[in-house]
């Protein structure tokens, strides 16, 4: 009797972890697929990147005024919080370059706000927005070698 109930709690062990393996386990990439689609991350990248270069083309436009400046620049900044607030990814490297990526929009966002009267600080706006497009670019293509975009 005893070897037929140590066979049988044996077998119950074995059905029970394999039951419980099956139904936690999720790959790397579908986590960071499924993220990437509630994130609504590609949307919200190419919206990110039109209103970088909204910006970058009114920082360039000498003519540009501050009060025009400052809507142009305070969309993006208000974008660029929203997107922050998806991080943490499933992938580090991916929160890295998109924490990259938002924080120099942010401050190129806050710069080009203040950017109205000086040539020095239009340039520097657009610095930040070039290295967040850059960013961005990088985190797109890890997200594309993942397969989750």
């Amino acid at each position: 009797m005893n070897r037929r109930v140590t066979l049988l709690t044996l077998i119950s062990l074995v059905v029970a972890s394999l039951s419980l393996s099956a139904c936690g386990s999720e790959s790397a990439n579908t986590a960071l697929k499924k993220w990437t689609t509630s994130a609504n991350l590609t949307a919200n990248d190419a919206q990110l990147t039109l209103d970088a270069r909204h910006a970058l083309t009114a920082l360039e436009d000498t003519l540009t005024t501050a009060t025009q400046l400052h809507t142009v620049c305070a969309v993006l900044d208000y974008e660029t919080l929203q997107a922050y607030a998806s991080l943490p990814s499933p992938d580090n490297q991916t929160t890295q370059l998109l924490t990259i990526a938002y924080t120099d929009l942010g401050d190129g966002a806050n710069e080009c706000y203040v950017a109205a009267e000086s040539a020095a600080k239009r340039a520097a706006a657009a610095a930040y927005l070039h290295r967040a497009g850059a960013a961005l670019s990088e985190a797109q293509a890890r997200l594309n070698a993942l397969g989750a975009s």
